[in-house]
């Protein structure tokens, strides 16, 4: 394996060389020829390659880490060993010697479908002579899932990508006017007498941390040195139950991680749902998830505790402990493939100290807990059609542990089926599902979530349903049919779904809002035939609406969509949304009908071509309503490769925005106007700048230096504070007219309010604020021998929050409210925070 075609194996094989463009003249020629041969053994699929090129010279040799992308010459090669014509696997490596290796899970979109969480565990090595570069692939069968018989066939596809001249050059190509990717493939036959692997593999670790406080909290009894060291201890194992299952457990799991979830503002009521990168649950999740996403969210698994806890100091854990899990993974002869996972979560406690007099307690903030998802899809039909079933549940043991039994489900179990009928290799499709959920707890859980913000059930004016205080279950349903014409130069697509009031998966899975009606359907003219301005355009409509369950409309919504690739590969993109006027069931958090105002918005995108050494786009976009409700967004992009090594990347993103009925809480005491309720709304000027800046540095295929910042800053500040003052409207009373008296207090946290109208006064919080945020880290990942990795890595965090109730902790010359911008970055270096230092070694145990 040396990237050489020397071996006498090389000699005698047979080189496939008939691949075509697709771009950028479809069918055409290649301007470099491409050859590719396969060699077999007992144990591994060799392949063996020649990359022909008129000026070997020129031939980019980028060098990047695993699985990231470059600008090198790149050969892909991509396996359907189950020739179901649906799921295939690609190996790639690049004249630079790096690998990439990913999972395409349906047929429809090519290479516009991967999933790069399938990580094998196979080698790749390039050379360079006087005609071009060559390469040798070692595909290891235990790295391949495959059906047990005498003589194998397998679905093949290759690709070579020339960057110099944008040439997509394929061994099979599907037209651009066309869908599908693996129902096309050829086939690779003549592979005899191999079997499926034992795959059993163990990955041992050890890993170490210490966290150490940027500025250590001398007055915190529980923490006094803000320093923690950990070390500790697991193993993941891997094993094949008979040729076509994988069983993957793991003891005390380790989930490091390279970049921090994204720094936010969230003034909604709706949780903001962030993307999985523990490996345990990225890899093999494409046999987990259903066509929707509701019934399992694997970040529920080792969530933060939910259970509160008090006193003057007090320490909770960040996560919750995750004892061990375990999934089954994989598919049967018959076409139907299997995924299930459990988990068993630990009972964790938040330290608490208090100073009078001066105790040490504890709190326990979430019980112990199992959870499991089952996932079932069979495939039928020439046109590889589907139809699959989900199950996820979760079980909690609290302990007697009142507190949070009022707060938690003792149980809740969702699922659903759903089904992909295809047609004409998928040129129309029609898609759907049908599921529900249960859940059951004690009478406080429950009404705790019949009034969440995915239900909102104690709505005064809502008719359909209302809070049930003696209830001890929940139960709810969706359902959802859509077609699609996928292929053809007139594309259109058209949905109906629904989900009940009642509906409910956020315990194991994930649903915002449920008591809605919604529907949306687009109809769009491509063009693919490269002519005078464009290589292909898109032109478009589509339009959206909801009802709620009272047949309330909720949103309407009518869209203008265009995309452009120009003839020298830039890109464009221009899209107008509008809204219609309609009402909120969600804006008053609970309580009635609130109006919502018509408004357009427009976007405007450009893209350099992905084939240049530096790379960058510019995205823009606004919105403005009747209301006087605006935003501005402005981000970009700029990606240099000073050398072949190393590549610096910014994104920075801006935007400014005026919200004129931005929620701020309720009071009683309201007119019957508002069912005896004050809804508090006000004006709100938010401002937020963000830039994400990453350096890698590759000193080989298998060790890298990646470092990541991303400064943060954002603000808001309120004025026109006042309350609704009808249902189904937008008016305001604003605070300091009609009939109101404001007393602002010294300190400017807030005001006094005296209601002539009733002699009610209350005290009304002024919230502007800003919020800094500095997260960064630099990642040493060896890949010391295949599938064994050594890991250091270094994090800050910094954070800090000033609000009008607290201006000193702003720093700097910042106040309260006022705007950030690209100077706030030196702001956000200011901030308090934590070092995190960690070493994490794994060995892989192949054993066959």
């Amino acid at each position: 394996m040396d990237g050489r075609l020397d071996d006498a194996t090389w000699q005698t094989g047979l080189f496939l060389s008939d691949f075509r463009q697709k771009e950028p003249v479809e069918n055409a020629e290649p301007g470099d020829r491409t050859e590719v041969a396969f060699q077999y053994d007992d144990r591994a699929l060799y392949v063996g390659a020649r990359m022909l090129s008129h000026n070997p010279g020129a031939v980019p040799r980028d060098l990047t880490r695993r699985d990231q992308y470059g600008n090198s010459e790149h050969l892909v090669i991509s396996l359907d060993p189950y020739l179901d014509r649906r799921t295939a696997y690609s190996f790639s490596i690049t004249s630079g010697g790096v690998r990439r290796d990913y999972y395409h899970p349906r047929d429809n979109e090519g290479f516009g479908n991967r999933d790069f969480t399938y990580d094998p565990v196979w080698d790749g090595r390039v050379a360079f002579d006087s005609t071009g570069w060559t390469a040798e692939i070692r595909i290891p069968f235990s790295q391949l899932r495959f059906a047990k018989k005498p003589a194998q066939e397998w679905g093949l596809n290759m690709l070579r990508w020339i960057p110099t001249r944008n040439e997509d050059l394929y061994w099979v190509v599907v037209p651009r006017d066309e869908t599908g990717f693996a129902s096309r493939f050829g086939t690779l036959s003549g592979i005899e007498g191999i079997r499926p692997s034992r795959r059993v593999e163990l990955v041992p670790y050890f890993a170490s941390d210490g966290t150490f406080a940027g500025r250590p909290n001398l007055a915190n009894r529980l923490d006094p040195d803000g320093q923690t060291i950990r070390a500790r201890a697991g193993a993941d194992l891997k094993m094949g139950l008979g040729p076509n299952l994988t069983i993957d457990a793991t003891i005390n799991p380790d989930f490091g991680q390279v970049e921090a979830d994204p720094a936010e503002v969230n003034l909604s009521a709706f949780e903001t749902f962030f993307s999985e990168r523990r490996p345990f649950f990225t890899e093999g999740s494409q046999l987990l998830r259903s066509t929707v996403d509701n019934y399992f969210y694997s970040r529920r698994i080792g969530g933060s505790p939910r259970g509160g806890a008090s006193g003057d100091f007090v320490s909770r854990p960040s996560n919750t402990t995750i004892l061990g899990a375990a999934k089954i993974t994989g598919r049967l002869r018959n076409g139907l493939s299997i995924g299930g996972l459990a988990a068993v979560t630990d009972r964790e406690y938040a330290r608490t100290f208090d100073s009078l007099p001066a105790t040490f307690g504890q709190t326990q903030v979430e019980p112990r807990a199992q959870y499991g998802v089952i996932r079932l899809q069979q495939q039928f039909g020439r046109d590889a059609s589907t139809v699959g079933m989900i199950v996820s549940g979760v079980h909690r043991g609290f302990g007697g542990d009142s507190a949070l039994s009022a707060r938690l489900p003792s149980q809740a179990i969702a699922g659903g089926l759903d089904w992909v009928l295809r047609f004409q290799q998928g040129r129309y499709e029609v898609t759907g599902d049908v599921g529900g959920s249960y859940l059951d707890g004690s009478a406080a859980a429950v009404e705790l979530i019949q009034r969440g913000a995915a239900h909102y059930l104690q709505r005064p004016d809502y008719r359909r349903s209302d809070v049930d205080p003696t209830a001890r279950s929940m139960r709810g349903w969706r359902a959802r049919l859509r077609a699609d014409k996928n292929a053809g130069n007139w594309l259109w697509g058209a949905e109906m779904a629904t989900e009940s009031p009642g509906f409910e998966t956020n315990d194991m899975g994930r649903v915002n809002g449920a008591d809605d009606i919604d529907w949306n359907a687009d109809i769009n003219h491509r063009w693919t035939v490269p002519g005078r301005l464009f290589r292909g355009a898109t032109v478009g409509i589509s339009t959206r609406g909801n009802l709620n369950f009272d047949g309330v409309r909720t949103n309407t919504g009518l869209g203008l969509f265009t995309r452009q690739t120009w003839r020298n590969f830039l890109s464009t993109s221009f899209n107008v949304n509008c809204l219609f006027r309609a009402q909120s069931d969600v804006l008053t958090r609970g309580g009635p009908l609130m109006a919502t105002p018509a408004g357009c918005g427009a976007n405007v995108g450009l893209n350099s071509s992905f084939a240049t050494a530096t790379s960058w786009r510019v995205f823009a976009n606004g919105f403005k309503n009747e209301a006087g409700d605006w935003q501005f967004r402005f981000s970009g992009g700029l990606t240099l490769r000073p050398v072949s090594a190393a590549s610096v990347s910014v994104e920075p993103t801006y935007t400014q925005n005026r919200e004129t009925r931005q929620y701020l809480g309720q009071v009683t005491g309201g007119p019957a106007a508002t069912f005896g309720q004050r809804y508090l709304f006000g004006t709100i000027r938010q401002s937020t700048f963000v830039v994400q800046v990453r350096v890698n540095y590759t000193f080989s295929p298998n060790l890298t230096v990646e470092a990541y910042a991303e400064p943060f800053a954002a603000s808001g500040k309120y004025s026109a504070i006042g309350e609704l003052a009808r249902a189904r409207t937008r008016t305001l009373r604003e605070y300091g007219t009609d009939g109101t008296v404001v007393t602002p207090k010294a300190d400017g946290s807030g005001f006094d309010l005296a209601d002539t109208r009733n002699g009610q006064t209350f005290f009304v919080t002024t919230p502007d604020f800003n919020v800094l945020s500095f997260r960064s880290n630099v990642v040493v990942r060896w890949e010391w021998r295949p599938g064994s990795t050594l890991f250091l890595v270094w994090q800050q965090n910094r954070s800090g929050f000033c609000s009008a109730s607290d201006p000193r902790a702003c720093p700097g010359s910042l106040r309260p409210g006022s705007l950030v911008g690209p100077g706030s970055v030196g702001d956000t270096f200011r901030a308090t925070g934590d070092n995190f230092l960690a070493v994490k070694f794994s060995y892989w145990l192949p054993v066959n």
